[in-house]
């Protein structure tokens, strides 16, 4: 039942990117762009990763279309009668040739879970499985590795990501719309 409603999501997911990319109207693009979002969202709930589900919902579906919306409300809509763009063929055929390449590597893949894929098999998994909470003290081995042993490497992405949000803010208040 899982995999049936992990396949919906995927495929909800990949219809709203198509018609993202297709459609004409921005205004439209964006709110195709965050249901594809939200689809990827619920996929990775489906796949037991609520804090990821959390991270794609509130940064993909919430603040970049937020950002998208206040980006189009300064431009001009374009005008026409046509709901889709043109497509050209020779981006299609490079496109194409791209996903055929990253589809002809998903065979290669452990499956999802998989008790003999070189992650779960790997020294580093078995070094931080049975290492993780006497050394750190925190009970969830992944808030551990992301908090105690790469603290600094998150610490720099944290930097990263609230520089870029004041300076998103900034250039808002520039604009006046803060």
């Amino acid at each position: 039942m899982e995999s049936v409603a992990l396949y919906a999501a995927l495929t909800f997911s990949v219809f709203a990117a198509l018609a993202a990319t297709f459609l004409r109207d921005v205004l439209n693009a964006i709110i195709a762009f965050a249901a594809f979002s939200f689809g990827i969202a619920v996929a990775w709930v489906l796949l037991a990763a609520p804090d990821v589900a959390l991270t794609e919902a509130a940064v993909g579906a919430g603040i970049t279309t937020v950002f998208f919306l206040v980006t189009i409300a300064k431009t001009v809509r374009p005008g026409g009668q046509r709901l889709v763009e043109r497509v050209e063929w020779r981006s299609v055929a490079v496109v194409a040739v791209l996903v055929g390449t990253l589809l002809a590597t998903v065979r290669s893949l452990p499956a999802v879970g998989a008790a003999d894929s070189p992650v779960a098999t790997s020294r580093v998994t078995e070094y931080y499985l049975q290492n993780a909470y006497p050394e750190t003290g925190v009970e969830n081995v992944v808030t551990a590795v992301l908090a105690a042993y790469r603290g600094f490497d998150t610490l720099g992405e944290a930097t990263v990501v609230i520089a870029a949000g004041v300076a998103v803010l900034l250039v808002l208040r520039q604009e006046a719309y803060v």
